[in-house]
């Protein structure tokens, strides 16, 4: 079945498609970044260091430290359940392959085995009767096709040399001749 757009086409609504991509993409970044720039000047009033005393700049400093300490906390935690979560998700992703049955199978060696064995093997002690595959099979009597061909056990020079020269061309021909006309 063939495509019903050209080629040019087809690579024309690509890049097309990729340009809308790039821009979309751009504008997703702008939106970040200004999301980030408003939560921040939210969440960080601006410092005003100037005019204040010794004292008032080290509670400031103290201030700073504690509030730094407070987000710190607030990100071993959230690094740590994320750190849970990751393990969590890739034990749930072992189990679901798991019960797919979908893991790497290793590579297998042939080995003779019996069908006895097989199945002493699989079956335990379980396994009593013996698989002897041949006993059903139906028996050929070869003496009856050997009866209906008898074969002349004779010297064969003698046979080249009767059907050798005009002589033996000829009894070729007389004994095709003869069955035709009885």
């Amino acid at each position: 079945r063939k495509s019903k757009i050209t080629a040019s086409r087809k690579l024309l609504l690509k890049s097309l498609m990729l340009a809308k991509a790039k821009e979309c993409w751009e504008q997703e970044h702008e939106e970040r970044e200004a999301e980030k720039a408003r939560y921040l000047a939210e969440r960080i009033p601006t410092l005003q260091t100037r005019g204040l005393s010794l004292s008032a700049l080290q509670d400031l400093c103290r201030d700073l430290h504690a509030k730094v300490e407070v987000v710190d906390e607030e990100r071993y935690d959230i690094e740590a359940k994320c750190l849970h979560n990751t393990r969590e998700i890739k034990d749930l992703k072992l189990k679901v392959l798991d019960l797919r049955g979908k893991f790497k199978r290793p590579p297998l060696r042939r080995v003779r085995v019996s069908a006895d064995a097989m199945l002493r093997a699989l079956l335990g002690s379980k396994h009593k009767v013996s698989m002897d595959l041949r006993a059903n099979l139906k028996s050929v009597k070869k003496e009856d096709t050997e009866k209906e061909r008898p074969v002349e056990v004779g010297d064969w020079r003698k046979n080249v040399e009767a059907m050798s020269g005009m002589e033996g061309r000829k009894k070729m021909f007389d004994a095709a001749k003869s069955p035709t006309s009885q």
